[in-house]
């Protein structure tokens, strides 16, 4: 049996869960998601549902905030990142664009 690795980015895990996982209090979980670091998804009755990819960027966070870097340079780090990979795939979009041009590829 093969498993996807789509596991990773499903909101299924409960804040508690989160919270042993990660070693961090529900409030600093909170807090993260204030700062716009993370976002969970709500249930239907409105509890936070988090994923494994949300779990490890919390353990990221919170080794960045003990070497002392605060949570609006986080940010500013995650945006960069962001739009870094968004223009990779702009990139790689015009390349295959112009190798498409070049060899009289038609989109279909």
């Amino acid at each position: 049996m093969t498993m996807d690795s789509s596991y990773k980015s499903r909101k299924v895990i409960t804040i508690g869960v989160v919270s042993e996982l990660t070693g961090l209090s529900e409030r600093q979980i909170r807090y993260y998601e204030e700062r716009k670091l993370i976002f969970p998804e709500r249930s239907e009755r409105g509890n936070r549902k988090y994923s494994f990819d949300d779990v490890e960027r919390l353990i990221d966070i919170a080794n960045k905030r003990e070497e002392g870097v605060q949570t609006n340079e986080i940010r500013q780090e995650m945006l960069k990142e962001i739009r870094k990979e968004e223009n990779s795939k702009i990139r790689k979009q015009m390349i295959k664009g112009q190798i498409n041009a070049r060899f009289g590829i038609q989109k279909e």
